[in-house]
């Protein structure tokens, strides 16, 4: 890995981590995925079978790079990064993860880029075997599109609410509404909108 020309971090054999820090993402989730980085078993044994050892069982080091491109989410053909932690959180998360998988592990063996600079990273994939890993309540919400869609529009409503404040359709819900008794009461088995006599 290079900034201006300049090595800053280099391997052996081992895991190269590119870390995509969401919103969402809280110390569970860190955990979760120092966990799982440090356990997933992709290396082949002293026999030769594989998919037997992780990185911690055969002494491998790990790189990590933090890359907020990750969270891209397609507009049309441009990306945006809206559901990317903003720089100044997301800074401190990484600086967490890169601790706790230090702790974790051995911390001679946990090598890193440098945050939010421009890099050249050179990647050599061995096989290649290129596994992407999320968080389990990140991942059950991304994974499907109307909950990412659903993520996408909360988001757009926290950014639209702080910069304009109050809509008048939100003044609108607030108001108290007349019961429409003729509606379903959405009891159990009640399908009809039909009242009966």
């Amino acid at each position: 890995m290079r900034i201006g020309g300049e090595q800053i971090s280099a391997i052996g054999r081992g895991i190269c981590v590119l870390l995509g820090i969401s919103l969402e993402d809280t110390q569970k989730e860190l955990e979760h995925m120092v966990r799982k980085i440090l356990n997933l078993r992709v290396f082949e044994d002293e026999s030769g079978k594989h998919w037997s050892k992780s990185v911690m069982d055969k002494q491998y080091e790990v790189l990590c790079i933090s890359q907020f491109t990750l969270q891209c989410v397609l507009k049309g053909n441009k990306p945006d990064f809206h559901l990317a932690m903003p720089t100044e959180q997301a800074e401190g998360f990484y600086n967490s993860f890169l601790e706790q998988l230090r702790k974790t592990y051995r911390p001679e063996l946990i090598k890193d880029g440098k945050f939010g600079a421009y890099m050249q990273v050179h990647i050599q994939n061995d096989g290649p075997v290129t596994i992407e890993l999320e968080s389990p309540a990140l991942g059950a919400a991304t994974s499907d599109p109307k909950q990412l869609s659903k993520l996408e529009k909360q988001q757009q409503r926290k950014e639209k609410t702080r910069a304009k404040g109050p809509s008048e359709s939100s003044k609108e819900r607030n108001t108290p509404r007349k019961e429409d008794r003729s509606a379903s009461s959405g009891a159990e088995g009640d399908v009809s909108s039909e009242r009966e006599p």
